[in-house]
């Protein structure tokens, strides 16, 4: 990537490359630690655009309470039913959660989350359930 294409530069790499592939190789041997990655890639493209849509959605409702003269703030703890079945998954609905403004994963459970709205109402839980067949969908490669 730095435009110099000496063979001692490309050799440094080549040896980077092949000690890291034998690192994490002897690393998976040892310890077997593996994070099974059970996701359908078609639905979790999906899914991303889904989101990045609904950030944006969110970050315009919160910009808008932040810039209202008096401030509409309505905070509120709650608990999202969190129904998916592989941790990674549980880790992408908490962080789709956290990455939605206006709202933050605070504590996960084993079955729920504990979450923080900065706006809340009443469509609030019935929107997380919605992402949460959504990342469930993703997770089983099922329909949302």
């Amino acid at each position: 990537m730095s435009g110099v294409y000496q063979p001692l530069t490309i050799g440094f790499g080549a040896m980077s490359a092949i000690v890291a592939t034998y690192v994490i190789h002897r690393m998976n041997v040892v310890d077997e630690d593996r994070v099974p990655l059970a996701l359908h890639p078609v639905r979790m493209l999906q899914y991303w655009v889904w989101l990045m849509v609904e950030i944006a959605k969110s970050n315009i409702a919160v910009t808008k309470i932040i810039l209202a003269r008096d401030m509409p703030i309505r905070q509120n703890f709650f608990t999202a039913p969190c129904t998916e079945k592989t941790e990674l998954a549980q880790v992408i609905f908490a962080n789709s959660i956290t990455l939605t403004p206006g709202t933050i994963t605070v504590e996960t459970e084993d079955d729920h989350f504990w979450v923080h709205a900065l706006a809340y109402s009443a469509d609030d839980p019935d929107a997380l359930m919605d992402m949460d067949a959504r990342v469930l969908a993703v997770e089983t490669g099922g329909r949302a």
